[in-house]
């Protein structure tokens, strides 16, 4: 890729996700808080934020869902559609191996990009509930935790070294002691 194409997709992605951070925390901030500020949360983000506002919120979710078009829609659509040019590419190849290959390292990227998109678009594209659920929650540390941590073991189960270790660890008999 060329220098310059790779600094401003880099530029690109800095500005679009300071600019949407810049609107929901604005919006958020706005909004009066009154009572316990105890949030049910493993962290602050908008929409665990917006259950303690003693006000409407109707405005801020909307900006939250529109920050949520722009971040998280247009990104995703974008890679669904070059994964459907891809698939169509693929499937006309004349070699099962080269199909095989391309499809292994295409399925790893797609397991992440559902995971990661999924996630965070079940939390933030949807209206918020004053009720909160530990299944928000649980959501919220998968797009945070989770797949950010399952990244490098299913890109590094395309390595045949990792595969053959875990061939062996798995053809191992539990609680065998070696002597």
């Amino acid at each position: 890729m060329i220098s310059q194409w790779c600094f401003w997709f880099a530029f690109r992605s800095w500005v679009s996700g300071a600019l949407a951070s810049l609107v929901d925390t604005t919006f958020t901030f706005q909004l009066p808080y009154r009572g316990q500020n105890i949030i049910n949360h493993f962290f602050c983000e908008p929409p665990a934020l917006l259950k303690l506002a003693s006000a409407d919120t109707y405005s801020t979710e909307m900006a939250i869902f529109a920050m949520g078009v722009v971040i998280l829609l247009a990104p995703v659509s974008l890679i669904l559609v070059s994964y459907w040019n891809i698939i169509s590419t693929v499937t006309q190849m004349q070699s099962g191996e080269g199909k095989l290959k391309a499809f292994s390292t295409c399925g790893s990227h797609l397991i992440v990009v559902v995971l990661f998109y999924g996630s965070g678009i079940f939390t933030y594209m949807r209206p918020n509930s004053k009720t909160t659920k530990e299944r928000d929650k649980m959501i919220s540390v998968f797009y945070t935790v989770v797949t950010p941590m399952l990244n490098p073991i299913i890109y590094s189960l395309r390595n045949k070294d990792v595969k053959g270790a875990l061939r062996k660890l798995a053809g191992r008999k539990p609680f065998s002691h070696r002597q």
